[in-house]
């Protein structure tokens, strides 16, 4: 047995905790790249709190996912005002570009010298620049994870800039944040969550603190999805998920995902698709497809009893297997209203273009075993 575990420098959970960014902030620097989401006003009240603390800030918007051009825009406002830290607050876009404006607020070039499959894949050579993550939705963990996922939109595809540097300084985890969020996002958000405590717990690069990780996660959505769903502001749920969200970055931070996030990036990077929603649509059919496939091909692997025993965990029934687990998946997936990959342009057509590219991303490396392009192309025309 050999892993490594790795996470930000310091967590801090708890409702009402964005109260305590102010003194955490101002021991990283004085002028704070501030980057939100599409409606700056949402980050009038931490900027009150930093200014409080004679932190001057610039806002940065993220109007959609990230992509290239909007990280190098971010780390010229960066230098020209001459910020010394970032802060993230908003979804895992929002943190996803903090992450990557700091590294390259210290290190030479641009996103293209870092970034995996498109671009030269360099290893960082300097630490990022230090880095707070508030994430106000609960489910992509980005604010513990060491990667940033760009659009490369030249390219069709999303990919990532990744290295140990990048886990985020602070992570504050605040769930009072997240009691406004919109059914749908509070939907697609949360079954991401529930994807990455589901795949890396069934991954090839498992190991026993991601496992516990991993059972934690699965336990709190399972039993709080649907109330965060139906009732936003109920607070026992919506701190629920925020762990759950929480131990999910963890999990996929220090052992691999699997198949739905390697359909994830090429879906994402070629049609206008939130990341949540291609995991909400198809986990339960990589599910279905992994158990299947691990019957057919590999019935003695240790990963079609996690498959049982996530059946179990999820349901609640002692006596579960594994396609129970599905079904109840693909159950919570219907009760939530995920659409279908139709609906953003995705066509039969265009799944023999999708497949070679998902073969090829990092995620689908950690899927329990190699599945078919025959395989593959059904879990997509399932999903359309």
């Amino acid at each position: 047995m050999k892993f490594e575990f790795a996470t930000a420098t310091r967590i801090i959970f708890g409702p009402g905790t964005l109260q305590e960014i102010g003194p955490l902030a101002a021991e990283l620097g004085k002028r704070a790249l501030l980057i939100g989401g599409s409606t700056p006003t949402r980050l009038t009240p931490l900027q009150e709190l930093l200014q409080a603390q004679s932190i001057t800030t610039t806002i940065f918007s993220v109007p959609g996912e990230p992509t290239v051009d909007l990280v190098l825009a971010g780390v010229q406002q960066a230098h020209a005002d001459a910020c010394d830290f970032v802060i993230g607050m908003g979804g895992g876009s929002v943190i996803d570009t903090g992450k990557a404006i700091a590294a390259l607020l210290t290190n030479p070039g641009e996103p293209l010298d870092y970034l995996e499959v498109v671009g030269r894949g360099q290893a960082l050579s300097r630490a990022s620049a230090p880095c707070i993550a508030i994430p106000t939705t609960a489910g992509t963990g980005a604010e513990v994870t060491r990667n940033a996922v760009l659009g490369a939109p030249e390219h069709h595809v999303k990919v990532s800039m990744r290295s140990p540097s990048m886990l985020p300084t602070l992570a504050l985890i605040d769930p009072e944040l997240t009691y406004g969020l919109p059914p749908d996002v509070t939907a697609s958000t949360g079954l991401d969550a529930l994807t990455q405590c589901m795949e890396p717990y069934v991954s090839n690069k498992a190991n026993p603190l991601t496992d516990a990780l991993c059972r934690e996660g699965m336990q709190r959505a399972a039993r709080s999805l649907r109330r965060a769903f139906q009732q936003g502001s109920d607070p026992a749920a919506r701190a629920d998920m925020a762990v759950a969200g929480l131990c999910g970055g963890l999990a996929l931070a220090n052992a691999k995902l699997g198949a739905v996030h390697g359909f994830a990036g090429p879906l994402g990077g070629m049609f206008p698709v939130p990341h949540g929603v291609v995991c909400a649509r198809l986990l339960p059919l990589v599910m279905a497809t992994n158990v299947r496939a691990l019957q057919e091909r590999a019935p003695d692997a240790p990963m079609l009893a996690r498959y049982d025993e996530i059946a179990r965990i999820v349901t609640g029934d002692p006596t579960a297997r594994a396609a129970d687990g599905v079904a109840w998946v693909q159950a919570l997936g219907n009760e939530l209203h995920v659409p279908p990959l139709a609906r953003f342009g995705v066509t039969a057509a265009d799944i023999p273009k999708v497949i070679p590219k998902a073969q090829r991303a990092g995620s689908m490396q950690g899927n329990p075993l190699v599945l078919t392009p025959e395989e593959l192309t059904q879990i997509l025309q399932q999903a359309l």
